[in-house]
């Protein structure tokens, strides 16, 4: 409930036209960095950690993720702020790690089949821009359907108060997650991005005065949804399996960390963005929480040989790429970025 409401403010806050200027970048960035730390993780482990390398693969994608609970509300605050959006900085990382996620999950599926002992299907990986795709589409669907609900009301003088429409796009976004689970197994779906698309397609067809004032209610309500989401999550950490961890997967986690920066800068290459700028990028893309919370225990609940190591080093990401991720998003941004509209004052 709390990821939805700040994936529809981030929805109501993203502008598309912004987005079509940075173009590639923001299609890199939804793949190749959780990639080049998947690879780190292959690589290296089973030296580090003793695994075999499909264990190794199984543990990158769940250490792979970015967290959308701790940099969409950021990004979202840089967009209102203006900062980096000449450039659509926040707008590119928003992007990419919204598409981040269902990439490693679905990936994570398919090397969960393979850890059990059986064969990834090229289902499974074909899945995954079927799935973007198709969550995109259902949600833009959404999204113009509910803007001519809005706008027929209006024409009928049946006016419909901002709280009513935040029930009604609330109710709408948990129907798409909901429609996500149900078709799983028949129909890939992405229903996050399904979320985030309708909220965008939404803040298109409204008026800016409509989606300034949803987006406004929606981070009112991120105020105790925030408080809520970082809760469970905290709820759903172990630090008794952060010591049995050790040192070697603290090594191991800070070498798919230097990968997971390379692939941004592979993203960033050759793009109007300064030397500042992408290593702005490398640090919003580091937090990790949400999804490792999720999908951490799962290879210990279905009984893998190497389930607990996961969970161990799950738990070792949170504790150490949240706090990481977060400040250094918060005590870098004002260096590093530039605010839209302080070059044009230089220059005057």
């Amino acid at each position: 409930m709390a990821l939805i409401i700040i994936l529809l403010k981030a929805g109501l806050s993203l502008n598309l036209d912004d987005l079509k200027k940075v173009g590639r970048p923001a299609v890199l960035m939804a793949f190749v960095p959780a990639t080049c730390e998947i690879l780190a993780f292959t690589l290296f482990a089973p030296a580090l950690l003793g695994v075999s390398r499909i264990e190794a693969a199984l543990l990158g994608a769940v250490i792979g993720a970015v967290s959308p609970a701790i940099v969409v509300p950021r990004m979202v605050q840089l967009m209102e702020s203006g900062w980096g959006t000449e450039k659509s900085i926040p707008q590119l990382i928003l992007a990419g790690a919204s598409c981040d996620d269902v990439y490693v999950i679905v990936l994570f599926t398919t090397l969960t089949t393979m850890a059990q002992g059986g064969q990834a299907a090229a289902a499974g990986l074909i899945s995954i821009p079927v799935s973007v795709v198709l969550g995109v589409l259902l949600g833009a669907a959404c999204g113009w359907l509910l803007g001519r609900f809005f706008e027929t009301a209006f024409a009928r003088r049946r006016y419909v108060r901002n709280s009513t429409k935040v029930i009604v796009i609330l109710g709408l976004s948990f129907l798409l997650i909901a429609a996500e689970n149900a078709l799983k197994g028949f129909v890939p779906l992405s229903g996050l991005l399904a979320v985030v698309s309708m909220a965008c397609v939404l803040r298109r067809g409204s008026t800016a005065f409509v989606s300034k004032r949803l987006s406004e209610k929606f981070g009112k309500l991120w105020i105790a949804a925030e408080l809520l989401l970082f809760v469970l999550v905290g709820a759903a950490v172990d630090i008794r399996y952060t010591v049995e961890a050790g040192a070697a997967a603290l090594l191991m986690l800070l070498i798919s960390l230097l990968f997971r920066s390379l692939g941004v800068a592979l993203c960033t290459a050759r793009t109007p963005l300064t030397a500042k700028e992408r290593l702005f990028c490398a640090i919003a893309y580091l937090p990790k929480a949400t999804v490792q919370a999720a999908i951490g225990s799962v290879p210990l609940a279905l009984g893998l040989p190497c389930g607990q190591l996961v969970l161990s080093v799950a738990v070792l990401a949170i504790l150490v790429t949240a706090p990481l991720g977060a400040f250094g998003i918060d005590l870098t941004f004002r260096r590093l970025l530039q605010k839209e509209g302080r070059a044009d004052q230089r220059e005057g």
